[in-house]
C-alpha cells in the first residue's frame, strides 16, 4: 500500500483554543455526602422499576397473554373490562423489558468504557432515565464512572450519545479518517487502562514527567458528529501546537494496546486507546498517574505498569515520521518503454514522474507548473482549441468577399513555452474516462432508484484507478463498481473504465477539483460537498497561485456540465479563460448581496423540488436546469465580522452546492470546516485530514502565459480587428513559382505521400512519417519533449527519443550546401529546413498570393492561383492514417482550419468566374469545395446565387430540396431560408409536397 512520509516542525507556539471540540475536564475526586444520596435514591427507583414492576404484574394481575394457542371462538368473544386491562398489562411488561435493556445496556457501556452506549430502539427517554440512573449508583460504586463516555456527558442529547463508534466514523466526513473497529473481546481491559488511576512507572529521561513528577495519560475519544480525534487535535490542545503530535506519537509508537494492536502510524488510532502525554501537557481529559491512586485494583496497576515499561524499547528508536494510508492500489502493471522522468504518462490519472526543475520553475524549458498538471492542462488545451475554432468560424461568418486570416497568431516567448507545456502535460484519455466514469456511476444508481452519495474525494492512482472516497457507507456500489478498502471507498479499475460508454446523465461531482499528488496518486477534492468553508493558508503569492489553479480546472474541465466560479479579490485576468463561467467581484459586500440571493433561491428551488440536497436534484428531471455547482474561491482574508457573516452563508452551502475556498493569514476562521495551508515549497497541508501533498499550484508567469493564448485566440481582444482587417500571413509561406521546386514534397490533404525521399524500413515507417507529419504541420518549430509526447503518449526513455530523431534526420538528409533538413533552433525546437514542404503550405501560400500578393493586381493571375490551388484538395487532412495513431491531431485546429481555407479557395474562385458571366465555372468551383466543406453555409449560399443565374428553376428547385434534405431534423438556417424566399419564393411547396 502506497504511503507517504510527514515532516513536521515541533517547535511550541502559545497555546490556542480547541477548534472541534470544547474538552471536559475529566478528574478522579473523592466521594461526598451528596453522591452517597443520589446513588442511594438511584438505587431505589432502578430497584422499583427493575424488581418491583415485575413482581407487582405477577402477583397482583398475573401472566395476561392466554395459555393456549388462540382459535376463532376467542375471536368472537364480548370484550369487556378485563380484555382492556390484559392489553394495557401487556404494554406495561414490553415497556418494562424495555427499560430493562436501557438499564443493561447502559450498566456495560459504563463499566466497560468503550466507545458510547448501543442504542435501544425506540426507547428515547427510557434510556435517557436509565443512564442518568446508572450513572448516579456507579458514582459511588466506581471510579472508573468519571472515564465512561456514558456518564462525562451526562444529561446531555441522547442522539449524540448514543452512536457506536464504528457507525459514527462512517459520517465522519473527514478525507482520510480510517474507519474504527469495535473490540468488543476486550473492551473491559481498554476502559479500565483508561479510567483507573493507578501507579505508573517513573521515566528513566525526563521527557515525559520531568516538569511535575507525574506521569499524564489521554484517552482517544470516539468520534463526535463528523470530527474523529487525531493526535494533531490532541496535541494542539493539550500542549498548544498541534506540530507537536510527533511527541505524543513518538512516547507511544510501537507499545501494545490492551486489545493486542500497536500504535504504528500517527493517524490510525481507535477509540480508547491511551496515549502518554509530554509532562507539560494541560487541560481537560488528561488523567494524571501519581505514585498511590486509591481505589485501583492490583490487576489494573498491573496493566499500566506493563503499558509504561513497553515504551522503553521506542525511546530510542528513529523514525516517527506521520504516515497516511491511501486507497489500496494495485500493482500498476510494467510498460514496454519505461517512462523517462522528463516523459508524462496521460491516461493514467496524469501522474508524471518528477522532472528535472531549474531555479525559474522550469523543467527541459518548459513550466513545470502545468507539465504536472494533467487534469488541467488537458482542460486548458481543450478549452483553447474550442476558442480558436469558434474565432476562426466568427472570422468567416463576418468576412467581406472571404478576405480574412484564418491562421491563429503564432504564440512566442512565454506564451509558446506555456502551449508546449499543455501539449506534453496534458492527459485527455484521464479526463475522457473519468467523466465517463462518473456519469456511468450516476446512470448505474438512477436505473437502480439509488441516490448519489456523498462523495468528498477522488483518487486517481498510479496504474489508473479511480477511487471516490465517501462521506459515509452507501451500500454496495453498482457493477462494475467495486467496494476499495472499507465501506467508504469505492473503486473503479481501468480496465472496466474503458468499457463505459457516452451516457445521457447529468455530471454527478462537477465541483471535483485536483489539488495535487501524493505518492503518484492524484487527489480531487469536491469543494461543492465541503460541510463549511474551506480555508487556506501561506502567502498571498503562494495562495493566489493555488486558487488560479483552481479556478482555471473549474472553469475548463471536461467532467461538468455548467459551473459558477466567482473570484473575489483576485483573478480579474482570469476572465479570458471561461467568460461564461467565470466572474470577478470586488469585495466582500458584492460577495455578500450576490451569495446571499442564490443561497435563498437555491433553498426555495430544492424545496419546491422536494429535494434535500443538489445530489438528489442531479437525478431528478430539472437536473440540467437548477443544480450547477457554484464554487467562490475569496483570496483576501475577510474582517472579523465578514468571516462570521460569510460562516452563516456557507452554513448549509454543502447541501446547495455551492462551496466556499477562502484564504486566510491566521489559522481560525470562523465557519471553516476543512483547513489546509500551503507552503512556500509547494506542499499542501492539511493535518486534520491527514493531508500532505504536492500542490497543484498555477503561478503568477505561468498563469499569464495562459491568459495571453486565450486573449490571442479571442477575435474580439484587438481594438482593430473587424471585417476589413487584412489577413493574418500564413507562419511558412513557399515560393510558388518553377525555381522554388522543393527537395521533399509530402502530400498531406488526401492521401499521405511523400515525394523525393527512399522509402525508410517497414518496422519505422510508421513512426518517421508521423514525426514529419507533426513538424510539416508546426513550421514555427516542435518542441522535443511534444514530439515524444504525442508519438508515445505513455511515455518512452530519452535513448528511445533521442534514436528516432537521429534516424529521421537521417532520413530527411541534407541540401545541396550541406544544411542538414531538419535542425534545432536557438529555443531547442525541431525545425525543417525549406526545402522540405507539404501540399497544405502550397495550398496556403496560393491562396494568399491570389488574395493578398500578386493576384490583387492581376485578375488573370489571382484565377489561375485559385484554380491550382483548388486542384490540390484531395480529401480531408491525412486521410489513410493508421487506426490509433495520430492522436495528437485531436489537440490541433487544423481539421477546422483546412475546410475554411478549402471553403474560401472554392468562394473566391466562384466569385471570379461570376465577374465574367461564367456560372457553370463557379458552380465547378463550389462543387469542387463542398467535398471538402460541406458543412460550410457560406458555399450552399454562393451555391444557390451561381444556379439562380443560370435561370434554370428547376435545377434551383432540385437544388432547394437537396440542401433541405441535407438539414435533417435540424431545419433549414435562418439565413439560408431567407435566401430561398429570396430567389425561390415556391421551395416550401416543393418540400410540403416530398413530405
Amino acid at each position: 500500500m502506497p504511503r507517504r512520509r510527514t515532516t513536521s516542525s515541533s517547535s511550541s507556539t502559545a497555546p490556542s483554543a480547541p477548534r472541534n471540540r470544547t474538552p471536559q475536564p475529566v478528574r478522579v475526586r473523592r466521594r461526598s455526602f451528596g453522591d452517597f444520596v443520589k446513588a442511594f435514591l438511584a438505587f431505589l427507583v432502578l430497584l422499583v422499576l427493575v424488581v418491583g414492576v415485575p413482581l407487582a404484574l405477577a402477583t397482583q394481575i398475573g401472566w395476561p397473554l392466554p395459555d393456549g394457542a388462540p382459535s376463532l371462538d376467542w375471536l368472537q368473544r364480548e370484550i369487556t373490562v378485563q380484555t382492556f386491562l390484559h392489553i394495557l398489562t401487556v404494554i406495561v411488561w414490553f415497556a418494562w423489558a424495555q427499560f430493562t435493556a436501557c438499564v443493561l445496556v447502559e450498566v456495560k457501556a459504563a463499566l466497560s468504557g468503550v466507545g458510547v452506549p448501543g442504542r435501544v430502539p425506540g426507547s428515547g427517554p427510557s434510556q435517557l432515565l436509565a443512564r442518568q440512573l446508572v450513572a448516579a449508583l456507579l458514582l459511588v460504586g466506581a471510579t472508573a464512572a468519571s472515564l465512561t463516555p456514558g456518564l462525562s456527558q451526562l444529561g446531555q442529547s441522547l442522539e449524540g450519545n448514543q452512536k457506536p463508534s464504528v457507525a459514527a466514523a462512517q459520517q465522519t466526513p473527514g478525507i482520510f479518517a480510517q474507519q474504527q473497529e469495535q473490540a468488543a473481546a476486550t473492551a473491559n481491559a481498554l476502559a479500565e487502562q483508561a479510567g483507573q488511576a493507578g501507579q505508573a512507572a517513573a521515566r528513566a529521561d525526563g521527557g515525559s514527567s520531568a516538569a511535575h513528577g507525574d506521569t499524564k495519560y489521554y484517552r482517544i475519544q470516539p468520534p463526535e458528529g463528523r470530527h474523529h480525534d487525531s493526535l494533531w487535535e490532541v496535541a494542539e490542545r493539550h500542549l498548544g501546537d498541534g506540530r507537536r503530535y510527533k511527541e505524543i506519537f513518538e512516547l507511544n509508537k510501537d507499545r501494545v494496546q490492551p486489545d493486542g494492536s500497536r500504535l504504528s502510524e500517527a493517524s490510525l488510532i481507535r477509540p480508547g486507546w491511551i496515549m502518554e502525554m509530554p509532562g507539560d501537557a494541560r487541560g481537560g481529559e488528561l488523567v494524571e498517574m501519581p505514585d498511590e491512586a486509591p481505589n485501583v485494583s492490583e490487576q489494573v496497576q498491573q496493566q499500566i505498569s506493563d503499558y509504561a515499561k513497553s515504551g522503553d524499547h521506542a525511546q530510542g528508536s528513529g523514525g516517527g515520521d506521520a504516515q497516511v494510508s491511501l486507497p489500496e492500489q494495485r500493482p500498476a502493471p510494467t510498460p514496454a518503454n519505461p517512462v523517462t522522468p522528463a516523459t508524462p504518462v496521460p491516461g493514467t490519472g496524469g501522474e508524471h514522474a518528477a522532472p528535472a526543475v531549474g531555479q525559474d520553475g522550469r523543467s527541459f524549458g518548459l513550466p513545470e507548473a502545468l507539465l504536472t498538471a494533467p487534469l488541467l492542462a488537458a482542460g486548458l488545451l481543450g478549452a483553447l482549441g474550442r476558442r480558436r475554432r469558434q474565432a476562426m468560424w466568427q472570422s468567416a461568418l463576418g468576412a467581406v468577399g472571404g478576405r480574412r486570416g484564418m491562421e491563429p497568431p503564432t504564440p512566442t516567448g512565454d506564451a509558446q513555452d506555456a502551449q508546449d507545456a499543455l501539449l506534453v502535460g496534458a492527459d485527455p484519455e484521464g479526463v475522457r474516462l473519468l467523466d465517463r466514469s462518473l456519469r456511468g456511476l450516476a446512470a448505474s444508481l438512477a436505473a437502480e432508484s439509488r441516490p448519489l452519495p456523498v462523495v468528498y474525494a477522488a483518487w486517481m492512482s498510479g496504474n489508473g484507478d479511480l477511487h471516490l472516497q465517501l462521506a459515509q457507507p452507501a451500500g454496495k456500489p453498482p457493477t462494475p463498481w467495486q467496494q476499495g478498502q472499507d465501506q467508504t471507498f469505492w473503486m473503479l479499475a481501468r480496465a472496466d473504465a474503458e468499457r463505459y460508454e457516452d451516457a445521457e446523465t447529468a455530471a454527478p461531482y462537477p465541483g471535483l477539483v485536483s489539488l495535487g499528488t501524493m505518492d503518484d496518486s492524484r487527489l480531487l477534492l469536491n469543494l461543492e460537498a465541503v460541510p463549511g468553508i474551506v480555508s487556506l493558508g501561506g502567502t498571498e503569492a503562494d495562495r493566489a497561485a493555488v486558487f488560479a489553479s483552481v479556478a482555471a480546472e473549474l472553469a475548463t474541465n471536461g467532467w461538468s456540465d455548467r459551473m459558477t466560479i466567482t473570484l473575489v479579490g483576485f483573478g480579474d485576468d482570469l476572465t479570458p479563460l471561461a467568460p461564461n463561467r467565470i466572474r470577478h467581484l470586488d469585495g466582500f459586500e458584492d460577495l455578500f448581496e450576490t451569495m446571499s440571493a442564490e443561497t435563498r433561491q437555491r433553498r426555495g428551488a430544492l424545496g419546491a423540488a422536494g429535494h434535500d440536497s443538489v445530489l438528489t436534484g442531479r437525478t431528478g428531471p430539472a437536473q440540467h436546469t437548477r443544480w450547477a455547482p457554484h464554487l467562490v474561491l475569496l483570496a483576501a482574508q475577510p474582517s472579523d465580522d465578514d468571516a462570521l457573516r460569510l460562516a452563516e452563508l456557507a452554513a448549509d452551502a454543502g447541501r446547495l452546492g455551492i462551496g466556499y475556498l477562502v484564504g486566510t493569514q491566521g489559522t481560525d476562521l470562523p465557519g471553516a470546516a476543512w483547513e489546509m495551508e500551503i507552503t512556500g515549497e509547494g506542499r499542501l497541508l492539511a493535518p486534520l485530514l491527514g493531508l500532505e501533498l504536492d500542490a497543484q499550484m498555477l503561478p503568477a508567469a505561468q498563469r499569464r502565459a495562459v491568459v495571453e493564448l486565450f486573449t490571442d485566440a479571442d477575435p474580439g481582444s484587438d481594438p482593430e480587428g473587424g471585417p476589413g482587417r487584412p489577413a493574418n500571413a500564413p507562419p511558412f509561406l513557399v515560393d510558388i513559382s518553377e525555381q522554388g521546386r522543393p527537395a521533399v514534397y509530402a502530400r498531406l490533404v488526401g492521401s499521405y505521400e511523400i515525394i523525393g525521399l527512399d522509402a525508410p524500413d517497414g518496422e519505422r515507417s510508421a513512426l518517421l512519417h508521423e514525426a514529419l507529419a507533426l513538424l510539416l504541420l508546426h513550421r514555427e518549430g516542435v518542441h522535443p519533449r511534444v514530439l515524444s509526447s504525442a508519438l508515445w503518449p505513455r511515455g518512452v526513455t530519452a535513448d528511445v527519443r533521442d534514436a528516432l530523431l537521429e534516424r529521421l534526420r537521417t532520413w530527411l538528409g541534407t541540401d545541396p550546401d550541406g544544411t542538414p533538413r531538419l535542425a534545432t533552433d536557438a529555443t531547442g525546437r525541431l525545425t525543417l529546413a525549406k526545402s522540405v514542404v507539404s501540399d497544405l503550405d502550397v495550398l496556403r501560400s496560393l491562396y494568399y498570393e491570389a488574395t493578398q500578393g500578386r493576384g490583387v493586381d492581376s485578375r488573370q493571375v489571382r484565377g489561375r492561383l485559385l484554380t491550382d490551388a483548388l486542384v490540390l484538395v484531395r480529401g480531408p487532412l491525412l486521410a489513410d492514417r493508421p487506426e490509433g495513431r495520430y492522436r495528437w491531431l485531436t489537440h490541433e485546429i487544423v481539421d477546422a482550419q483546412l475546410p475554411l481555407l478549402v471553403a474560401d479557395t472554392g468562394l473566391a474562385l466562384s466569385e471570379f468566374h461570376l465577374e465574367r458571366d461564367r456560372a457553370e465555372k463557379a458552380i465547378e468551383a463550389l462543387n469542387a469545395a463542398l467535398r471538402t466543406a460541406p458543412a460550410d453555409e457560406r458555399l450552399w449560399h454562393e451555391l444557390l446565387r451561381a444556379t439562380h443565374t443560370t435561370g434554370d428553376p428547376d435545377r434551383l428547385r432540385s437544388l432547394a430540396a437537396d440542401l433541405v434534405d441535407r438539414s435533417g431534423a435540424r431545419g433549414v438556417p435562418p439565413r439560408t431560408e431567407a435566401l430561398l424566399d429570396e430567389l425561390l419564393p415556391t421551395w416550401r411547396e416543393g418540400v410540403s409536397a416530398a413530405g
